[in-house]
């Protein structure tokens, strides 16, 4: 599995990393601009993330901000809704103003940090992304 980590605090990154690590391939981006960044390149090298964990509180472009890019890129590169990346916000705002807008921006789940192993693997199972 390909996973993208996209977190701005380098503590936070660190232990997002330790948690993914070892469920697939990691890469790692600081804000939503290298998010994007990463994300069309690996579209036009035809090895799009099957994962992308994706912080909402980023400096340059937040979270929020990010994921109606990469929608759109996936759009844009003939994936229909559903078909492009799983993203998951990451993120310590539970306000439901936050939930909602990630949702209605395509995003597929959501956790609330401190981010656990146990939290990251129960996200996996949920959304198909753990094979057998």
């Amino acid at each position: 599995m390909r996973i993208l980590i996209v977190e701005d605090d380098f503590v936070s990154r660190k232990l997002m990393l330790l948690c993914m690590s070892d469920f697939g391939s990691c890469d790692v981006a600081v804000d939503g601009v290298e998010a994007v960044a990463a994300v069309k390149y690996a579209l036009e090298e035809n090895e799009s993330y099957d994962l992308i964990c994706l912080d909402i509180m980023m400096p340059n472009m937040n979270g929020q901000e990010a994921l109606k890019q990469i929608r759109a890129l996936e759009s844009e590169s003939g994936f229909m809704v559903g078909q492009g990346s799983k993203i998951i916000m990451t993120t310590a705002l539970s306000d439901n103003t936050s939930v909602i807008t990630a949702f209605r921006g395509e995003c597929d789940s959501y956790l609330i940090k401190p981010i656990h192993k146990k939290s990251v693997a129960d996200k996996f199972e949920e959304l198909g992304l753990l094979s057998d």
